[in-house]
């Protein structure tokens, strides 16, 4: 998976903390066997930053700790007919996720659980947002829980 990989925290979050987002995600795109060609942002942030596009996207003036942004087709262009050898080169944008450094470590402490295992979690979980998985529902909720969970212990990164 391509993965650009944003730190707008002035240093905030670590290289280790950073190679954890890239490893997870990897492990992550492993798991839903996604193509090597896919491609999706994480920005690191602080609670200022994410409340902003918090309030400006969602209409909520306070801050979160993940936003995820999936690239949506307009389905308003015109198809572009190819064979499917070069269809299967095009990469596929997942989106973009936005992640607040402070809300990270606010939570693991209240959860009583490592800074990473938090971090991990919440990048997992826009992760499967731009995947199409959802909570919305209870079934909905079951399947993207179960699976969250599943790539977190695998990965070993076990409440």
């Amino acid at each position: 998976m391509d993965l650009a990989l944003f730190d707008e925290t002035d240093g905030r979050v670590t290289p280790e903390q950073l190679d954890l987002i890239k490893d997870v995600l990897a492990f992550a795109a492993d798991k839903l066997q996604l193509k090597d060609n896919t491609e999706m942002s994480v920005t690191m942030m602080t609670n200022p930053a994410i409340k902003e596009l918090n309030a400006q996207y969602r209409g909520v003036d306070r801050a979160t700790d993940v936003l995820s942004f999936a690239a949506e087709e307009d389905g308003d262009e015109t198809p572009i007919i190819m064979d499917p050898e070069m269809a299967a080169e095009l990469p596929e944008n997942l989106g973009d996720l936005f992640v607040s450094i402070d809300k990270v470590e606010e939570q693991a402490k209240f959860l009583g659980h490592t800074v990473e295992r938090e971090l991990g979690f919440l990048v997992v979980h826009g992760f499967l947002h731009l995947n199409g998985y959802d909570h919305e529902d209870p079934e909905d909720e079951k399947k993207m829980f179960d699976l969250q969970r599943e790539i977190l212990d695998e990965y070993g990164l076990k409440r």
